[in-house]
């Protein structure tokens, strides 16, 4: 791709997490102030950008790119976290897919 979409609107926070969370990953929340892995067809709330001693920074808004599971077209799609990335369900929560190739896609969260 010859464009860049990083940085656009990036909102990251911290949270808590477990041994399950790895930087680049999806996470969903688990309870108060804490995330872990998003599980296969779970609404996730955003990427895992760092991971340190416990502790998550999880980007919550902005662009980012995930491995892409099935045909997920550009424009608006209900995304839900697959075994390796995204994958679209009836159940997510609907994101704009600005890129997508073979393997990858990039959406706004």
């Amino acid at each position: 791709m010859d464009i860049n979409f990083n940085g656009f609107k990036e909102n990251v926070l911290t949270f808590a997490c477990d041994n399950t969370v790895e930087e680049g990953g999806l996470v969903m929340m688990t309870s108060s102030g804490k995330v872990t892995k998003a599980a296969e067809n779970s609404n996730f709330v955003g990427v895992c950008v760092g991971v340190r001693d416990g502790y998550a920074a999880v980007q919550l808004e902005g662009y980012t790119e995930a491995a892409k599971n099935g045909t997920i077209n550009v424009g608006y799609n209900k995304l839900t976290a697959a075994a390796e990335g995204v994958k679209t369900g009836s159940s997510g929560i609907e994101r704009l897919v600005i890129y997508s190739d073979e393997s990858t896609v990039g959406i706004i969260l």
